[in-house]
């Protein structure tokens, strides 16, 4: 096995690890791109106006459809979205980056900014899927 096989095998194993690569940055092209339309008002308000119709016209699949509209950003996360360009969605929502992380990790937000001031997420039970630990 090659280091970068072995570097994506070694990352892949820590839990809640989703890597975004090469691969997934062509599978989500379109839900990054759609994304990113969001960083225009005129967008935004076409977008708040009628989410569905707005969706039409981005060739993404119904499942990265589905996706967005259920605000399921860590499916999007596995249909190749960068959470940096997802950020535009939750943005325009009226959210924090804090509120969108605590339900990605199905915490309250105040539990959430409790963890993350306590130092973030243990260590234990989240090194290895392999492993379990």
């Amino acid at each position: 096995m090659n280091r970068r096989d072995t570097f994506f095998r070694q990352a892949e194993d820590i839990p809640g690890t989703t890597l975004f690569t090469s691969g997934k940055a062509r599978q989500g092209y379109w839900i990054n791109q759609f994304s990113m339309s969001l960083m225009k008002p005129e967008n935004r308000k076409k977008w708040r106006a009628d989410e569905k119709k707005y969706l039409e016209d981005w060739p993404m699949t119904a499942e990265q459809k589905d996706a967005v509209l259920a605000r399921d950003y860590n499916r999007l996360l596995e249909l190749g979205g960068n959470i940096y360009y997802l950020a535009k969605i939750f943005s325009t929502d009226g959210l924090s980056f804090v509120h969108a992380a605590s339900a990605m990790t199905g915490m309250s937000v105040e539990d959430y900014k409790a963890m993350m001031m306590a130092g973030g997420r243990p260590v234990e039970g989240n090194r290895s899927i392999r492993e379990g630990n």
